[in-house]
């Protein structure tokens, strides 16, 4: 499905960003696995993806680093030959309310989940355009579609991941490149394992379908997103969440 590609995904050195560049690869992609804290989680990826046969990277930036993320792009560029797909799923929480969020942990969340999204975009269209073909996508959440208490700072950063997700869409469509989104509900990852029981049965009630989504889950609707299969798709919010 994704043979000849090449996919760099951010934040993929472990949970839902792990998954994706390893269900890409199965899917026949070659990929780059960016990371930003743990070079020997990146490492195992990149393994795991060369004993399926295809190529990997691992490379450190992070992506609320304008410059650096030109960097990045421009070094594996040179080393694959090409990028077609972009997933832009590396992000970071700094939860709290609202009166006791510190302008710092505001700026942070923004900076790395809605800046980042941005960063790599941006230095990706001239390359795409060039291509006359490519696929964005970037992951968001529920809390961006509804809001979720004591994430202002997150939620506000994936609301703002969606409306550029629909902004640039409009802008590269002509180029036959898409570019949506991804929205996780409620997901199985070291995250939602930290939460206390009594938080997580709080929110499994409100899912419809009684369970936790899994990271498979949302790799599963990347991959489609990146295939020839949805390639009449473009400037969508996918909600993966079990009806949340």
């Amino acid at each position: 499905m994704l043979s000849g590609k090449v996919a760099l995904v951010t934040g993929a050195s472990r949970g839902i960003g792990r998954q994706i560049a390893l269900t890409l690869a199965g899917y026949g992609a070659d990929v780059i696995v960016n990371y930003n804290g743990s070079r020997e989680k990146a490492q195992e990826v990149v393994s795991e993806i060369e004993r399926m046969g295809r190529k990997a990277a691992a490379v450190q930036c992070s992506v609320a680093d304008y410059e650096a993320c030109g960097k990045m792009i421009e070094d594996m560029l040179a080393a694959f030959g090409h990028i077609d797909i972009l997933v832009n799923n590396a992000g970071i929480t700094r939860d709290n309310l609202l009166a006791r969020m510190s302008e710092e942990d505001f700026d942070a969340v923004i900076a790395a989940n809605l800046k980042g999204t941005f960063n790599t975009i941006r230095h990706m269209y001239r390359p795409f355009l060039k291509q006359k073909a490519g696929r964005i996508i970037n992951l968001s959440s529920v809390s961006g579609l509804q809001g979720n208490a004591g994430q202002v700072n997150y939620a506000a950063s994936k609301a703002g991941v969606i409306g550029l997700t629909k902004s640039v869409a409009k802008e590269l469509a002509a180029r036959s490149i898409t570019v949506n989104a991804v929205a996780p509900g409620f997901i199985d990852t070291d995250m939602t394992r930290a939460m206390s029981d009594a938080a997580r049965e709080a929110v499994l009630a409100q899912v419809p379908l009684k369970r936790m989504g899994t990271p498979e889950d949302i790799a599963e609707t990347v991959a489609f997103l990146a295939s020839d299969k949805a390639s009449y798709i473009t400037g969508q919010v996918i909600s993966v969440d079990g009806g949340l």
